[in-house]
């Protein structure tokens, strides 16, 4: 077995090694600390970081890749496979390993198109044929409820022990042992534990079930959509956490510049996101995409498959997304900034004579990121839907890529079919609209816990 590090595999870790610190650091400031319990103390911003969470570990596990190892009987040799698979590959490899001929509904046990099959002597019939690997088990559609049934009862024996094993050594031994803890306010909270006693059962009795099923159908070709469903929320989240970092520095730099600085400096910047805002975004992303694109198809040695192909234009998509997105918070910072400028603390460290760079520093940098945090929260979802909208219209992800988007953009076709291929775009939608909701439901919270005008409610 290798490991493989895809671009944005690096990158998606760095952010997560980031967050890491920036909890660390929470740890150690007595009031960002008093200010995230606020969050941790609302039942809205509980529900929302567990379901979150959720998503986030599904996309850590689809962000380690690894090649697995092969015995050659030709050669009398080792060697790596060309497939890349992630850890969710690995996990979820009994649910997908085999395909269907096509189109099969929701827990059907035939295809959803008829076949023109001999039964004797020439006599042809046309039936729906039976599915080859899921579904099949039964004679009657009557029996999937008492299969349903059964596979809940062991789903939910699976759920007491794991659920047993967790309330022993993470509750006691890893979240509350200290007691600077932003997750201490969950010790005693029900709805914590409630939520995610529904979302583990939730999960454990999806995959039983997809062991049996096509849960959520197959496609054109026959894969599990469940399974693609699954493996878009890398591309959501990486979508909208890449986007997020490249457009933070042009964002905070530049609106604190122009907004103290002043002068001829905030001339130059406010030209540059005006002129920004001035061109549609779709505009400059389409013509990003279509130089990548020119590249690629120049130059294809540079590339060994096509997972790093289709991985260099998800991370060159979020690399435009975050270089035509940063113009809005820049404008909010700049207007703090020129406000901050003429308190009275700022202007006494003028007098004592500290630099303009201990200045920004020291006072006006902490005092706009609650800003910062609510922009970064708020943006997330919009950058979600972007993806989706960039997609379906040819100028998001790679078509190889799993994500809703293309999702979407293939449902266009089988929405036009007689009988109606629902349940593809049923999928995407839902997925994205449970991970776009909580996001913000809980940028809301974040907002009314850091925004100095709003915080004393939850005094």
């Amino acid at each position: 077995m290798m490991f493989v590090f895809l671009l944005t595999d690096i990158f998606f870790y760095i952010i997560i090694f980031t967050l890491g610190l920036y909890i660390f650091y929470v740890r150690k400031t007595k009031d960002i600390l008093e200010t995230w319990k606020h969050v941790f103390r609302s039942r809205t911003g509980i529900i929302s970081i567990v379901v979150l969470s959720f998503f986030l570990i599904i996309a850590i596990l689809d962000s380690i890749h690894i090649k697995e190892r092969t015995y050659n009987e030709q050669t009398k040799s080792f060697s790596y496979e060309a497939e890349i698979k992630s850890v969710l590959d690995i996990i979820l490899l009994p649910t997908y390993e085999n395909t269907e001929k096509s189109y099969s509904s929701p827990f059907s046990s035939n295809l959803y198109s008829k076949e023109t099959v001999i039964i004797e002597k020439n006599i042809e019939k046309r039936v729906y044929p039976k599915l080859l690997y899921k579904g099949n088990h039964n004679k009657y559609s009557s029996e999937n409820v008492t299969n349903i049934s059964i596979t809940f009862i062991v789903s939910l024996l699976k759920y007491i022990l794991i659920f047993t094993i967790f309330y022993v050594f993470f509750y006691f031994r890893i979240i509350f042992r200290s007691k600077n803890n932003i997750f201490n306010p969950l010790k005693e909270n029900k709805v914590f534990f409630t939520t995610l006693s529904v979302m583990i059962l939730l999960s454990i009795f999806l995959y039983e079930l997809s062991l049996q099923y096509y849960v959520l159908g197959t496609d054109k070709v026959g894969v599990d959509v469940l399974y693609k469903s699954i493996k878009s929320i890398r591309t959501g989240i990486l979508i909208g956490t890449l986007t997020t970092i490249v457009m933070l520095p042009f964002a905070i730099f530049l609106g604190i510049f122009a907004g103290y600085i002043g002068g001829f400096v905030d001339d130059i910047i406010q030209y540059v996101y005006t002129t920004l805002n001035s061109i549609p975004s779709v505009l400059l992303i389409a013509s990003a995409i279509l130089m990548l694109q020119v590249y690629m198809a120049n130059n294809p040695l540079n590339f060994e498959n096509i997972y790093e192909r289709a991985d260099l234009r998800l991370f060159f998509l979020c690399m435009i997304l975050g270089l035509t997105s940063w113009t809005g918070l820049c404008r909010l910072l700049r207007g703090e900034s020129m406000k901050l400028k003429e308190v009275e603390y700022v202007q006494a460290s003028k007098t004592f004579g500290l630099s303009k760079f201990s200045i920004i520093v020291r006072h006006i940098m902490p005092n706009i990121m609650h800003i910062v945090i609510i922009t970064i929260v708020l943006d997330f979802s919009a950058l979600v839907l972007a993806e989706a909208v960039l997609s379906y219209v040819n100028i998001g992800v790679d078509p190889t890529t799993y994500s809703w988007g293309n999702m979407i953009n293939a449902a266009r076709l089988e929405m036009s079919k007689e009988p109606i291929v629902w349940w593809s775009l049923f999928s995407a939608f839902t997925f994205m609209f449970i991970l776009v909701l909580f996001a913000n439901l809980f940028s809301d919270v974040v907002r009314d816990a850091f925004d100095p005008r709003t915080s004393k409610n939850y005094e």
